[in-house]
């Protein structure tokens, strides 16, 4: 199954956080948090505006993006954890 997302919204695979800490120790899965940064898999075609313009996204898919903690939807696309959010509550594309 695919999902395109509509106007400004943008489908996110999250990240997965490292499985020990800095100093060495593995953390159990109830220690994690879940992870705010992820990859951009697909994005709509923009925001409309007041006069009815279409105005492009910023983020194109493939982007490594931050994001808070509880932004978005979470969804499930065959069997995987998703999200889909707005291009505003992104806060920014990792630049490597």
């Amino acid at each position: 199954m695919q999902v395109r997302p509509l106007y400004d919204r943008v489908l996110v695979k999250r990240v997965e956080e490292e499985t020990k800490s800095k100093g060495g120790l593995f953390l159990p899965e109830s220690a994690k948090e879940k992870p705010s940064e992820g990859i951009v898999l697909a994005v709509g075609q923009g925001r409309v505006n007041d006069k009815g313009e279409v105005r492009a996204l910023v983020v194109k898919e493939g982007d490594r993006v931050l994001f808070g903690k509880y932004a978005g939807n979470e969804i499930k696309v065959d069997g995987e954890d998703r999200l889909i959010l707005k291009e505003s509550e992104i806060f920014g594309i990792v630049q490597s």
